[in-house]
């Protein structure tokens, strides 16, 4: 079952019979391995179709989705999509749960039937990725930027962090920066106005103002 956000719930998918699912597996990863092989459409796309088959599949009593991220991580390393070495996938799609859920739902309308769209799910699964490969040219950028590590966490602020972002976006770009320092940084461009703080708290946000210009 999935919980709509207005609190009503409907079901994500009728999942294969369990009696079927061992055929549904060897039929799912011959056909796969065969589109391949025939290099007619991007590895990516393949690889995500993949996934959305197995998780409707459902091949596991428990623990389809773990199985399903990890399998993502090793077919995206597979076609040298490496990004998952660096930067969790499973985080990234930890993080947005609700639109991880509703692409499933969108995508698995009548698959038993064969009538089903996948491009909400292959829309969602390209995003992650794009988004996981964004991040880690973040943390790239920052490992070369030189000074002190408040300073590279000022520098990240002011030019690479969104208008608004958390702490915590601060902290997942510049691993190896303590929270202390980040804050301290965070403190300092907020007297300088170059910042504002929305909220307190682990909820709070932050926000660039036009105070001055970037460095």
């Amino acid at each position: 079952m999935y919980r709509l956000p207005d609190g009503s719930t409907t079901v994500r998918f009728k999942p294969v019979p369990a009696v079927s699912a061992p055929f549904a597996v060897d039929d799912l990863t011959e056909r796969h391995t065969h589109a391949v092989a025939a290099g007619e459409h991007h590895p990516v796309l393949l690889s995500g179709l993949f996934i959305l088959d197995l998780l409707v599949i459902h091949p596991f009593e428990d623990g389809n989705g773990r199985v399903a991220r990890l399998l993502t991580g090793a077919m995206l390393s597979e076609h040298r999509y490496t990004v998952g070495h660096y930067v969790s996938l499973e985080q990234a799609i930890a993080e947005s749960d609700d639109a991880y859920y509703q692409a499933i739902l969108d995508s698995t309308h009548g698959w038993h039937e064969g009538t089903a769209d996948p491009w909400p799910w292959l829309g969602y699964f390209t995003r992650v990725i794009a988004g996981a490969y964004g991040v880690f040219a973040d943390r790239a950028a920052a490992a070369r930027t030189p000074g002190t590590k408040q300073q590279r966490v000022r520098v990240h602020i002011l030019r690479r962090a969104p208008a608004t972002f958390r702490l915590a976006d601060i902290r997942a770009a510049l691993p190896g920066v303590s929270d202390q320092t980040i804050r301290l940084a965070l403190e300092q461009l907020r007297k300088e106005g170059r910042v504002r703080a929305d909220g307190t708290g682990r909820s709070a946000t932050w926000t660039r103002t036009n105070a001055a210009p970037s460095e």
